[in-house]
């Protein structure tokens, strides 16, 4: 139908025939829209020149499923950059054309965590030289890995890397260590009997190791530095006492274990006319056994038919006295431990269990006393025990600590 614009318009006039609209610009009609002419899905790809959908052109939230065809939008008609998250409606299911959004064609920011589907980002959707880190155990890794793959296994705490051929060695990741101070007192060795006119000599006290903070090891050592332990089992072993000798020299205490730290049964006792056993203190003797360094003293050494005191973790057994032991508060009160036996006892006392200290030398004819057990005790900040479950040994607490006092052999367990 021919048009009939107005005579003489005024800026701004709109003129509308055949479902399009015009205004007039002050010079000429400018065509507003095409409501009606232009028909749902007329405008598909082929359409569409290269480049024409620019940001510009689309209106915020506008794109929705409803308004994309399948396959309908390829790379060549979206301009770089034009699409941005504003231009996304958050109902958007695109079925684009493989390869078709390149990065030149996201704007900064277009792909916010909203506008993905869970599980969406695979590791088939990532570039061949970036790799996610694929959760497993290692029975159940990818059966056909990529080089350069990065699995983490589950049973082994273990990172490993798809070299190609074989996967790496791994990296392990354990759980945070534990900080623990310990006191690890070896048992006592036994004190002699003398078969002659002499008298018996006093057995060694046990290795004696902490690593408490303003306390000393055994031997005249500093504290030891803290054990850091890891989630797992972890074995102690308490140290027996060594039995006293009935027709010469005693026997010498078991040494008592927790972790790396091993401290060395208390050497044996001897007749006044032999040598006595070395340890972690050592035996009196007509000459005295050794000590271990860090644990403890020698024992003593005599020329006479007197019997000597067995060597302390505090101080060396001499001719005519025992060796003194240690006091540690590592359970929140103060006791002495690995105290040296004492030589020519008439009637040797029993020592009291789980304190490393040696057994009495038997005076004449009497029999040597036995060497008393050792003990291992752990404590560790309460405050650091978060998410942990602990267990073994008689669980105690003082002040901001835990501890846990093992009287027999067990297990420190941290799960």
């Amino acid at each position: 139908m021919p048009l009939d614009f107005p005579n003489s318009p005024s800026a701004n006039d709109t003129y509308s025939a055949g479902g399009r609209t015009w205004q007039y610009n002050g010079t000429s009609w400018i065509l507003l829209s095409l409501v009606g002419v232009v028909g749902a899905g007329a405008v598909g790809t082929t359409e569409l020149a290269a480049n024409a959908v620019t940001s510009a052109k689309i209106a915020d939230d506008s794109v929705t499923s409803a308004k994309i065809g399948t396959g309908a939008v390829t790379t060549t008609k979206i301009a770089a950059g034009a699409v941005t998250a504003a231009k996304l409606g958050n109902d958007i299911s695109l079925t684009p054309a493989d390869g078709s959004i390149t990065e030149a064609k996201l704007g900064t920011g277009a792909v916010a965590t909203a506008k993905l589907a869970d599980n969406a980002v695979t590791q088939a959707k990532m570039a061949s030289t970036i790799s996610a880190i694929t959760i497993c155990t290692s029975s159940t890794r990818p059966g056909s890995p990529f080089t350069g793959q990065t699995i983490f296994e589950t049973n082994t705490n273990k990172i490993k890397v798809w070299l190609g051929s074989v996967w790496s060695a791994g990296t392990s990741h354990d759980a945070p260590l534990l900080s623990v101070q310990y006191l690890v007192v070896a048992g006592g060795g036994g004190g002699g009997k003398d078969t002659g006119p002499g008298s018996g000599s006093g057995g060694g006290a046990g290795g004696y190791r902490a690593s408490v903070t303003g306390e000393n090891s055994g031997g005249g050592a500093s504290a030891e530095s803290p054990l850091s332990v890891s989630v797992g089992t972890h074995i102690v072993t308490v140290g027996s006492g060594g039995a006293g000798g009935t027709s010469g020299n005693g026997s010498s205490g078991s040494n008592s274990v927790f972790g790396s730290i091993t401290s060395t049964g208390g050497g044996y006792g001897a007749p006044n006319s032999g040598t006595g056993g070395g340890g972690g203190s050592g035996g009196g003797g007509l000459t005295g056994g050794a000590g271990t360094a860090n644990q403890g003293y020698s024992g003593g050494s005599s020329g006479t038919s007197a019997g000597t005191g067995g060597g302390g973790s505090a101080s060396a057994g001499t001719s005519s006295g025992n060796g003194a032991g240690l006091a540690s508060s590592i359970t929140g009160s103060s006791s002495t431990r690995a105290v040296g036996g004492s030589g020519a006892v008439t009637s040797p006392v029993t020592k009291t269990e789980n304190t490393g200290d040696g057994g009495d030398g038997g005076a004449s004819s009497a029999n040597g006393g036995a060497g008393a057990s050792g003990v291992v005790i752990v404590r560790y900040l309460t405050a650091d025990t978060s998410g942990y479950t602990i267990t073994g040994g008689t669980i105690t607490t003082s002040g901001s600590y835990t501890i846990h006092t093992f009287n027999s052999s067990g297990s420190l367990v941290i799960a």
